[in-house]
């Protein structure tokens, strides 16, 4: 008797409020979920009714509610978006947008409007995120193509450095992503291949500055992928631009992470995991009271590789620049012993060799080994897909983080991984793919698990792409914000000057 009590008042209230007389049938709705207040349809009327009547942040308490009880109503998750807006609360509304496109609701219609508010509110990164989603989604429209233009123009001009060769870097998956939203420009020593993924290569720019030197004075946010000389002495020039380092902890090698003015260096960014901050505090102690440290994930873009459901078969790759690092003689070694116990398994190397004396050795002992029909070596491949298509194992023996990416990139295609135990191997992947001998590498060779959708799975779950740049553009929104908050409390003078940074002098002395 209740609930028919309480059923109808709801249906009174829905007639009263389908007469203009909203507030009658908002007062019914209301003794309705007094009776039964988790009912999904009532709470999202009383939300609706709310809203018509100017009561914002009712409606969207309403709302809220009514979705936490029926997560897959597109009517609610309508309604909701709509109250955020009218409420100025264009991020949550943003934040639904996911909701929105799976459900076929999404509408260029409120992204935009969406992206409008965001830029009124001065929330500039978001709003262009916003905007190059409506592109991509509704590539007509051609009107924003100038509006993105004029919005990259005002944000900060950040430049990347890459210290030393690699395809893992920080950089090799979001080139196009920081292009998209900022003034951008690329420079890598040019002894070395054109940054970026492989078949990637790093988009080049019409009005490229000169050096290192200029390329510093003209941006804003300067981020040095790989640390190195050059971020030993963009720290020590001080200067406008405001620093980012990023590193693996095969970049800590060498001994150049000592010299750094870290008090200068705004974000060190670890990438793949916080294993890297062990290695630095051998040479920077004191490293966490002299600049901010995050963690960037790996991220993989799984669009780029496809998934072959293959059988087990007896053929390895190993990918990557083949340097001491990567440590190549031991996977030879691996492989004369796996040759012994079964003579049908091959191995490919694809990638050039760092040196002469590391290739003529690595040569030398493929031929001394009797394995010249076992082992070949081949120039790095951009289409991996194709070349991959008939490997069944993805094999590193680095030293370090340097093979990461491929190793990812292999099992995205459904190989089978083989890793080398380096330090922080354990934190990147599970133990069962790990090997520390040559020994366990012929066993986990020659085990009979195999399956390749369980390799890709770890990849999609665990290294998800979004993450990643989500991670790095919220570095570059942070600094956006703390660039645009010093302007605003003055701290540049009518020379556009910046703050003055410490020099390396005055930074020893005060640590002293």
């Amino acid at each position: 008797m209740t609930t028919q009590t309480g059923l109808n008042h709801y249906q009174r209230g829905l007639e009263l409020a389908s007469a203009g007389r909203h507030q009658e049938g908002l007062n019914c709705i209301r003794e309705h979920l007094r009776i039964m207040p988790n009912d999904p349809q009532a709470l999202n009327d009383a939300g609706a009714i709310l809203h018509c009547l100017g009561h914002t942040e009712d409606a969207i308490g309403c709302l809220v509610k009514a979705r936490r009880a029926k997560s897959d109503s597109a009517e609610i998750v309508w309604n909701l978006v709509e109250a955020y807006l009218a409420g100025g609360r264009a991020v949550e509304a943003a934040s639904l947008f996911d909701n929105m496109e799976q459900m076929g609701i999404l509408s260029v219609e409120v992204m935009n409007r969406t992206a409008t508010m965001l830029l009124d509110q001065g929330r500039t990164g978001q709003a262009i995120d916003v905007l190059l989603r409506s592109r991509r989604l509704w590539p007509e429209q051609e009107v924003l193509t100038p509006m993105l233009e004029v919005i990259r123009s005002k944000r900060p001009k950040v430049a990347f450095f890459r210290a030393g060769a690699g395809e893992d870097g920080v950089l090799a998956e979001i080139c196009e992503f920081v292009q998209e939203r900022f003034q951008t420009e690329y420079y890598q020593d040019p002894a070395l291949a054109p940054y970026g993924r492989e078949g990637h290569p790093a988009a080049e720019s019409e009005s490229r500055p000169g050096g290192v030197a200029d390329l510093l004075r003209w941006s804003d946010i300067a981020w040095f992928d790989g640390g190195g000389p050059w971020a030993v002495e963009a720290s020590r020039l001080g200067g406008n631009s405001r620093i980012i380092v990023s590193l693996r902890r095969s970049d800590l090698c060498d001994r150049w992470a000592k010299d750094v003015c870290w008090e200068n260096v705004s974000i060190l960014v670890q990438i793949g995991s916080s294993a890297v901050e062990e290695v630095l505090l051998e040479q920077v102690p004191d490293i966490r009271n002299r600049t901010r440290l995050v963690v960037v994930p790996n991220g993989v873009n799984l669009r780029r590789y496809l998934l072959r459901r293959r059988e087990r078969g007896k053929n390895l790759a190993c990918i990557g620049c083949l340097t001491m690092q990567a440590n190549p003689a031991f996977l030879v070694q691996c492989m004369q012993k796996l040759h012994y116990i079964d003579p049908a398994y091959r191995l490919s190397f694809a990638g050039s060799f760092e040196s002469p004396i590391l290739e003529q050795y690595v040569r030398h002992m493929v031929r001394t080994l009797n394995l010249s029909s076992v082992i070949t070596f081949e120039p790095s491949h951009g289409d991996l897909n194709s070349w991959l298509s008939d490997k069944h194992f993805i094999v590193a023996s680095g030293i370090g983080e340097s093979q990461v990416e491929a190793l990812l990139a292999g099992m995205a295609c459904g190989l089978k991984p083989i890793v080398h135990n380096f330090p922080g191997a354990d934190k990147l992947f599970p133990s069962q793919y790990l090997f520390n001998i040559a020994e366990q590498f012929c066993e986990q060779v020659l085990a009979r698990e195999y399956e390749p959708e369980q390799y890709r799975r770890f990849v999609e779950e665990r290294y998800p792409l979004d993450q990643q740049l989500a991670r790095v553009g919220g570095i570059l929104q942070q600094i956006e914000t703390e660039i645009a908050s010093c302007q605003g409390r003055g701290t540049r003078d009518g020379s556009g000057e910046a703050r003055v940074r410490r020099s390396p002098r005055e930074v020893r002395r005060g640590t002293a």
